[in-house]
């Protein structure tokens, strides 16, 4: 790959259904890009805890990935209640997942710190109110 790829992808926040296809298709295109496992499976599971809190926190929101020969890059936005204490939100088994999303099984308090533990580098900005953005870099 001696280019960049930039990728878009609206997370529709009212249907967990189709929550995780913008981590299967940024999957499927890694695979075809000859991307390592390794490397596709940190992208995938610190994509997939990302867009499921997208739906959960946010009511929806967008992923921007770019992905070019020495990184894969993603960028979710949303327009949600916002994160009131980062750094609390990143501890594992932090949760303030309303009930209908832990009866699903989700809201474990799992999905920041997996998306830490799987990339190389992650950036969280959040305001109440106005909402957060969440980026991810995982190295190739």
């Amino acid at each position: 790959m001696s280019q960049k790829i930039s990728l878009h992808y609206d997370i529709d926040g009212k249907d967990f259904s189709i929550a995780g296809e913008a981590s299967s298709s940024v999957k499927k295109v890694l695979k075809q890009l000859g991307v390592s496992p390794e490397i596709i499976r940190k992208v995938a599971i610190s994509m997939y805890e990302a867009e499921i809190n997208t739906v959960i926190h946010a009511g929806g929101g967008a992923a921007d990935v770019e992905i070019t020969p020495d990184r894969i890059h993603v960028m979710f936005s949303d327009r949600g209640p916002g994160i009131a204490d980062v750094a609390l939100a990143m501890k594992e088994g932090f949760s303030t997942a309303p009930e209908y999303a832990r009866e699903m099984g989700f809201g474990a308090g799992m999905g920041l710190a997996n998306i830490k533990n799987n990339v190389d580098e992650v950036k969280i900005r959040s305001a109440l109110g106005e909402g957060t953005t969440v980026e991810i870099t995982v190295l190739i």
